[in-house]
């Protein structure tokens, strides 16, 4: 099947998969009216760093970007040297999905924690520093990078970002997230995105947007002002300074504009969690992880996958176990999941 057909077939194959929200869509035609300076000497640009500033804390400094690989190798190149190595999780989108990017731009070692449930474990992450830490043959950890939300659909409570950040510390670490669902991950917890990043001690945020409703803006939020001088440089040596900014800006505007960026988040993850609840009543369906936000991980019967991506396309994760990925969005809607679980039903029914 075509996996780009309309809306409704593709729903849930990834948040990647969504429209743009109309709002979105209205601030990007407002700022097409009449000419404005390029390169971020915009009005547009002025408010939206002043957004960002009254979010995440008066001192912070936005690079606005318009792709999360940009967003997040970019935030790492400013972050250590090409001597020094990045944790992650071994199933982190910076280790498996980025296409080698990391190591080409940086030129630092990306090195993969055993993370069974997408967090990062703090025994496994000290066991990796007292191995490789002051000895020449091995690239120096310098940073460590967590996901929220998780590839595994999982979230960092406060409590456990702390924890990371404080082990960083001790070992003279600097600490970035990749916050491609961090919206996904604050709604769920009950918290500001403050509170889940500049007050736990991050120094750098890849900031996602394009997963939650904007077209294409993504930004690196630099929280430690020590950090802030080289990445305007880093940006354009990165190719990522736009000319017509402004339309990055606009969209980060509509997203910050009456807590936009929770509503989408709040309606994805409601989505998911009425999608979950519904799947456990099938016995042939089983849920491998708890559904925290708005990603579910389940295995069906193997010859149940075909039919229903019929229904809707989504991503087979792991072929050998016919484990599935399913990824609700700020645009999901109550029809199509029901769609969709008439079709388990049906398959459910001739099982029995």
């Amino acid at each position: 099947m075509n996996k780009s057909t309309d809306g409704s077939l593709s729903m849930l194959a990834s948040d990647n998969a969504s429209g743009v929200h109309p709002l979105v869509l209205e601030a990007l035609a407002e700022a097409n009216h009449g000419h404005s300076l390029g390169y971020g000497n915009d009005p547009w640009t002025a408010r939206m760093d002043e957004c960002f500033r009254e979010t995440f804390g008066g001192h912070v400094e936005v690079f606005a970007v318009t792709t999360g690989t940009a967003a997040n190798v970019l935030a790492l190149k400013g972050m250590l040297a090409s001597h020094q190595s990045i944790m992650c999780s071994d199933v982190a989108h910076l280790l498996v999905d980025e296409c080698g990017a990391p190591e080409n731009v940086i030129g630092s070692k990306l090195v993969g924690i055993p993370s069974p449930d997408g967090r990062l474990d703090l025994a496994a992450v000290e066991a990796h520093l007292q191995k490789t830490a002051g000895i020449v043959h091995h690239s120096q950890p310098g940073v460590v990078s967590l996901t929220q939300v998780t590839e595994r659909g999982t979230l960092y409570r406060a409590e456990e970002i702390a924890a990371l950040v404080d082990l960083s510390r001790r070992h003279g670490l600097r600490v970035h997230m990749d916050g491609a669902r961090l919206a996904n991950a604050a709604v769920a917890l009950g918290l500001t995105l403050r509170e889940l990043t500049t007050e736990l001690g991050i120094d750098v945020l890849s900031f996602g947007g394009t997963k939650n409703g904007l077209m294409m803006a993504e930004a690196i939020v630099v929280l430690n002002p020590a950090l802030a001088d080289s990445y305007g440089f880093i940006r354009k040596q990165g190719m990522q300074l736009v000319s017509k900014q402004r339309f990055l800006a606009a969209q980060f505007l509509a997203y910050f504009d009456n807590q936009l960026w929770q509503r989408n988040a709040e309606h994805a993850n409601r989505m998911a969690a009425l999608l979950a609840e519904s799947l456990q009543q099938y016995p042939s369906v089983q849920l491998n992880s708890p559904v925290e936000a708005n990603m579910i991980f389940a295995t069906l019967p193997e010859d149940w996958v075909e039919p229903l991506q019929q229904v809707s396309y989504f991503n087979l994760w792991n072929a050998a176990t016919s484990e599935v990925r399913l990824i609700t969005g700020f645009d999901t809607r109550h029809e199509d999941i029901e769609r969709f679980l008439a079709a388990v039903a049906d398959l459910e029914q001739r099982t029995v």
